[in-house]
Protein backbone atom coordinates (compact mmCIF):
# COMPACT_ATOMS: atom_id res chain seq x y z
CA UNK A 1 0.00 0.00 0.00
CA UNK A 2 1.48 3.45 -1.12
CA UNK A 3 1.35 6.25 1.90
CA UNK A 4 1.72 9.35 1.00
CA UNK A 5 2.18 12.28 2.96
CA UNK A 6 2.52 15.41 0.64
CA UNK A 7 0.37 16.68 -1.77
CA UNK A 8 2.62 16.70 -5.00
CA UNK A 9 3.73 12.43 -3.80
CA UNK A 10 -0.13 11.95 -3.83
CA UNK A 11 -0.99 13.68 -7.52
CA UNK A 12 2.29 12.41 -9.07
CA UNK A 13 1.03 8.68 -8.56
CA UNK A 14 -2.94 9.59 -9.58
CA UNK A 15 -1.77 11.09 -12.61
CA UNK A 16 -0.15 7.49 -13.65
CA UNK A 17 -2.70 5.99 -12.61
CA UNK A 18 -5.30 7.93 -14.90
CA UNK A 19 -2.94 7.42 -18.24
CA UNK A 20 -3.93 3.92 -17.66
CA UNK A 21 -7.68 4.66 -17.59
CA UNK A 22 -8.21 3.02 -14.05
CA UNK A 23 -11.41 3.75 -12.30
CA UNK A 24 -10.03 5.90 -9.05
CA UNK A 25 -11.87 5.22 -5.78
CA UNK A 26 -12.15 7.33 -2.95
CA UNK A 27 -12.95 7.13 1.24
CA UNK A 28 -12.29 10.38 2.98
CA UNK A 29 -11.91 9.74 6.84
CA UNK A 30 -10.75 11.65 9.94
CA UNK A 31 -9.25 8.27 10.89
CA UNK A 32 -9.68 6.28 14.40
CA UNK A 33 -10.99 3.81 11.67
CA UNK A 34 -13.39 0.77 12.21
CA UNK A 35 -15.29 -1.27 10.39
CA UNK A 36 -17.38 0.71 8.84
CA UNK A 37 -14.92 3.02 7.02
CA UNK A 38 -13.16 -0.61 6.12
CA UNK A 39 -17.03 -1.42 4.32
CA UNK A 40 -16.66 1.74 2.15
CA UNK A 41 -13.11 0.80 1.44
CA UNK A 42 -14.16 -2.68 0.22
CA UNK A 43 -17.06 -1.21 -1.76
CA UNK A 44 -14.21 0.83 -3.38
CA UNK A 45 -12.37 -2.10 -4.60
CA UNK A 46 -15.17 -3.65 -5.72
CA UNK A 47 -15.88 -0.56 -7.68
CA UNK A 48 -12.96 0.88 -9.05
CA UNK A 49 -9.46 -0.46 -10.17
CA UNK A 50 -7.40 2.14 -7.76
CA UNK A 51 -8.67 2.84 -4.00
CA UNK A 52 -7.59 5.66 -2.00
CA UNK A 53 -8.16 6.30 1.54
CA UNK A 54 -7.46 9.85 3.09
CA UNK A 55 -6.85 10.29 6.80
CA UNK A 56 -7.02 13.87 7.96
CA UNK A 57 -8.84 15.61 10.65
CA UNK A 58 -10.16 18.86 9.50
CA UNK A 59 -9.77 21.42 12.09
CA UNK A 60 -12.59 23.54 10.61
CA UNK A 61 -15.29 21.55 11.02
CA UNK A 62 -15.08 21.62 14.56
CA UNK A 63 -17.10 24.18 16.92
CA UNK A 64 -15.37 23.07 19.65
CA UNK A 65 -11.88 23.11 20.93
CA UNK A 66 -11.97 20.32 23.08
CA UNK A 67 -14.01 18.30 20.66
CA UNK A 68 -10.70 18.51 18.39
CA UNK A 69 -8.52 17.81 20.91
CA UNK A 70 -10.20 15.01 22.09
CA UNK A 71 -10.67 13.59 18.67
CA UNK A 72 -9.40 9.91 18.79
CA UNK A 73 -6.10 9.65 16.54
CA UNK A 74 -4.59 5.96 15.73
CA UNK A 75 -2.93 6.99 12.33
CA UNK A 76 -0.44 3.62 12.84
CA UNK A 77 -4.05 1.23 13.52
CA UNK A 78 -5.33 3.08 10.79
CA UNK A 79 -2.71 2.01 8.51
CA UNK A 80 -2.40 -1.15 9.32
CA UNK A 81 -6.03 -1.85 9.23
CA UNK A 82 -6.45 -0.18 5.65
CA UNK A 83 -3.36 -2.06 4.45
CA UNK A 84 -5.39 -5.76 5.87
CA UNK A 85 -8.12 -5.04 3.22
CA UNK A 86 -5.87 -4.34 0.45
CA UNK A 87 -6.66 -0.40 0.52
CA UNK A 88 -4.15 0.68 -2.40
CA UNK A 89 -3.39 4.11 -1.20
CA UNK A 90 -3.58 6.53 2.13
CA UNK A 91 -2.86 10.37 2.33
CA UNK A 92 -2.13 11.50 5.22
CA UNK A 93 -1.66 15.07 5.16
CA UNK A 94 -0.58 17.59 7.46
CA UNK A 95 -2.70 20.19 8.56
CA UNK A 96 0.11 23.05 7.26
CA UNK A 97 -0.24 21.03 3.58
CA UNK A 98 -4.26 21.27 3.82
CA UNK A 99 -4.10 24.99 5.25
CA UNK A 100 -1.26 26.82 4.36
CA UNK A 101 -3.06 29.68 5.20
CA UNK A 102 -6.09 30.43 7.25
CA UNK A 103 -9.23 30.47 5.12
CA UNK A 104 -11.45 32.51 4.63
CA UNK A 105 -13.83 30.49 2.27
CA UNK A 106 -17.48 29.40 3.50
CA UNK A 107 -19.98 27.96 1.81
CA UNK A 108 -23.72 28.01 2.80
CA UNK A 109 -25.88 25.64 2.01
CA UNK A 110 -29.22 27.55 2.70
CA UNK A 111 -31.81 25.13 4.62
CA UNK A 112 -29.93 22.05 4.39
CA UNK A 113 -27.12 23.40 6.95
CA UNK A 114 -29.98 25.44 8.95
CA UNK A 115 -31.86 22.06 10.35
CA UNK A 116 -30.47 19.03 13.14
CA UNK A 117 -26.60 19.36 12.59
CA UNK A 118 -26.54 22.53 11.19
CA UNK A 119 -28.34 23.91 13.54
CA UNK A 120 -26.40 22.57 16.21
CA UNK A 121 -22.87 23.14 14.93
CA UNK A 122 -22.71 26.76 12.80
CA UNK A 123 -20.68 26.32 10.01
CA UNK A 124 -19.85 22.60 10.52
CA UNK A 125 -20.70 21.71 7.01
CA UNK A 126 -18.73 24.87 5.85
CA UNK A 127 -15.79 22.93 7.37
CA UNK A 128 -16.85 20.18 5.51
CA UNK A 129 -17.28 21.59 2.29
CA UNK A 130 -14.07 22.99 2.29
CA UNK A 131 -11.85 19.85 3.13
CA UNK A 132 -14.04 17.87 0.52
CA UNK A 133 -13.67 20.47 -2.39
CA UNK A 134 -9.65 19.79 -1.92
CA UNK A 135 -9.69 16.71 -1.50
CA UNK A 136 -11.92 16.17 -4.60
CA UNK A 137 -9.54 18.43 -6.43
CA UNK A 138 -7.02 16.57 -5.82
CA UNK A 139 -7.75 12.92 -5.64
CA UNK A 140 -9.67 13.66 -8.99
CA UNK A 141 -11.69 10.21 -7.82
CA UNK A 142 -14.37 8.16 -10.55
CA UNK A 143 -16.43 7.62 -7.28
CA UNK A 144 -16.79 8.87 -3.73
CA UNK A 145 -17.73 6.51 -1.37
CA UNK A 146 -19.62 7.85 2.20
CA UNK A 147 -21.18 6.64 4.69
CA UNK A 148 -24.89 6.53 5.76
CA UNK A 149 -24.84 7.45 9.81
CA UNK A 150 -23.34 10.80 8.30
CA UNK A 151 -26.66 11.25 6.54
CA UNK A 152 -26.98 15.17 6.19
CA UNK A 153 -23.64 15.08 5.26
CA UNK A 154 -24.23 13.16 2.44
CA UNK A 155 -27.24 15.64 1.76
CA UNK A 156 -24.85 18.67 1.70
CA UNK A 157 -21.84 16.32 -0.55
CA UNK A 158 -24.06 15.53 -2.85
CA UNK A 159 -25.06 19.41 -2.99
CA UNK A 160 -21.65 20.45 -3.44
CA UNK A 161 -20.76 17.55 -6.37
CA UNK A 162 -23.83 18.82 -8.23
CA UNK A 163 -23.29 23.21 -7.96
CA UNK A 164 -19.31 22.77 -8.52
CA UNK A 165 -20.04 20.40 -11.04
CA UNK A 166 -17.51 17.83 -9.45
CA UNK A 167 -17.25 14.73 -11.74
CA UNK A 168 -17.67 12.53 -9.26
CA UNK A 169 -20.26 9.55 -8.26
CA UNK A 170 -21.42 9.55 -5.26
CA UNK A 171 -21.94 6.02 -3.63
CA UNK A 172 -23.39 5.37 0.04
CA UNK A 173 -22.60 2.57 1.98
CA UNK A 174 -25.07 1.31 4.77
CA UNK A 175 -24.50 2.23 8.56
CA UNK A 176 -22.72 -0.72 10.13
CA UNK A 177 -23.62 -1.28 13.14
CA UNK A 178 -22.24 -3.87 17.04
CA UNK A 179 -24.08 -6.78 17.48
CA UNK A 180 -26.01 -4.94 19.65
CA UNK A 181 -27.16 -2.14 17.19
CA UNK A 182 -24.93 0.83 18.24
CA UNK A 183 -23.84 2.68 15.04
CA UNK A 184 -19.90 2.37 14.61
CA UNK A 185 -18.44 5.54 15.23
CA UNK A 186 -15.06 6.77 16.04
CA UNK A 187 -15.98 8.69 19.28
CA UNK A 188 -17.57 5.31 20.59
CA UNK A 189 -14.24 4.75 21.61
CA UNK A 190 -14.48 7.73 24.20
CA UNK A 191 -17.23 5.70 26.01
CA UNK A 192 -16.79 4.08 29.03
CA UNK A 193 -18.42 1.14 29.78
CA UNK A 194 -21.31 2.68 31.57
CA UNK A 195 -21.75 4.93 28.79
CA UNK A 196 -21.28 2.37 26.05
CA UNK A 197 -24.28 0.99 27.44
CA UNK A 198 -26.69 4.34 27.97
CA UNK A 199 -25.77 5.01 23.91
CA UNK A 200 -27.52 2.13 22.92
CA UNK A 201 -31.10 4.82 23.68
CA UNK A 202 -30.33 6.13 20.54
CA UNK A 203 -30.67 3.23 18.68
CA UNK A 204 -33.62 1.89 20.41
CA UNK A 205 -35.31 5.15 20.10
CA UNK A 206 -35.00 4.83 16.38
CA UNK A 207 -36.33 1.56 16.62
CA UNK A 208 -39.34 2.23 18.16
CA UNK A 209 -40.11 5.34 15.54
CA UNK A 210 -39.57 3.18 13.45
CA UNK A 211 -42.20 0.55 14.44
CA UNK A 212 -44.46 3.07 15.32
CA UNK A 213 -44.56 5.14 11.69
CA UNK A 214 -45.25 1.49 10.21
CA UNK A 215 -47.80 1.23 12.27
CA UNK A 216 -49.76 4.20 11.26
CA UNK A 217 -49.13 6.52 14.47
CA UNK A 218 -48.74 10.11 13.33
CA UNK A 219 -45.56 11.64 13.23
CA UNK A 220 -46.35 14.39 15.58
CA UNK A 221 -47.15 11.82 17.78
CA UNK A 222 -44.52 9.89 17.45
CA UNK A 223 -42.09 12.71 17.79
CA UNK A 224 -43.34 13.56 21.26
CA UNK A 225 -43.30 10.34 22.56
CA UNK A 226 -38.97 9.63 21.30
CA UNK A 227 -38.37 13.27 22.73
CA UNK A 228 -40.35 12.20 26.03
CA UNK A 229 -38.87 8.77 26.41
CA UNK A 230 -35.30 10.81 27.17
CA UNK A 231 -37.00 12.61 30.16
CA UNK A 232 -36.20 9.57 32.17
CA UNK A 233 -32.76 9.54 30.73
CA UNK A 234 -30.72 11.91 32.76
CA UNK A 235 -27.38 10.55 31.21
CA UNK A 236 -28.28 11.79 27.82
CA UNK A 237 -28.66 15.05 26.66
CA UNK A 238 -31.38 14.86 23.81
CA UNK A 239 -30.12 17.43 21.33
CA UNK A 240 -32.65 16.11 18.29
CA UNK A 241 -34.82 13.80 17.22
CA UNK A 242 -36.57 14.30 13.78
CA UNK A 243 -38.58 12.70 10.67
CA UNK A 244 -37.71 14.58 7.50
CA UNK A 245 -37.89 13.83 3.87
CA UNK A 246 -34.27 12.14 2.95
CA UNK A 247 -33.27 14.27 0.08
CA UNK A 248 -34.52 17.71 1.31
CA UNK A 249 -34.52 17.25 5.04
CA UNK A 250 -37.67 19.20 5.49
CA UNK A 251 -39.96 18.29 8.49
CA UNK A 252 -42.77 15.39 7.42
CA UNK A 253 -45.99 15.72 8.80
CA UNK A 254 -46.66 12.06 7.57
CA UNK A 255 -44.97 9.16 6.29
CA UNK A 256 -43.79 8.69 2.52
CA UNK A 257 -42.27 5.37 1.92
CA UNK A 258 -38.68 5.31 0.62
CA UNK A 259 -38.02 9.09 1.12
CA UNK A 260 -38.45 9.36 4.99
CA UNK A 261 -35.30 9.37 7.76
CA UNK A 262 -35.29 9.38 10.97
CA UNK A 263 -32.74 11.16 12.31
CA UNK A 264 -31.21 11.70 16.04
CA UNK A 265 -28.40 13.10 18.02
CA UNK A 266 -27.35 13.86 21.64
CA UNK A 267 -25.30 13.70 24.25
CA UNK A 268 -23.79 10.69 26.35
CA UNK A 269 -21.32 12.15 29.17
CA UNK A 270 -19.03 14.55 26.86
CA UNK A 271 -19.04 12.47 24.21
CA UNK A 272 -21.61 13.90 21.02
CA UNK A 273 -23.26 10.51 18.78
CA UNK A 274 -25.71 11.06 15.50
CA UNK A 275 -27.86 8.29 13.83
CA UNK A 276 -30.55 8.05 11.54
CA UNK A 277 -32.63 5.16 9.88
CA UNK A 278 -34.03 5.45 6.20
CA UNK A 279 -37.73 4.01 5.83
Amino acid sequence: MYIFDTITSLKEHLTKVREQKMRIGFVPTMGALHAGHLSLVKQSLEQCDFTVCSIFVNPIQFNRAEDLANYPRTIEKDISLLASVGCHAVFTPSEAMMYPEKTILQFNFGFLEQVMEGKFRPSHFSGVAVVISKLLHLVQPTMIFLGQKDWQQVVIIRQLVKDLFFPVQIAVGQTVRETDGLAMSSRNMRLNETERQQALAFYQALSLAQELILEGVEIKQIKAQIVQSFENKPYIKLEYFEIVHKDTLENLTTYQPNQTALCIAGYVGEVRLIDNFLL
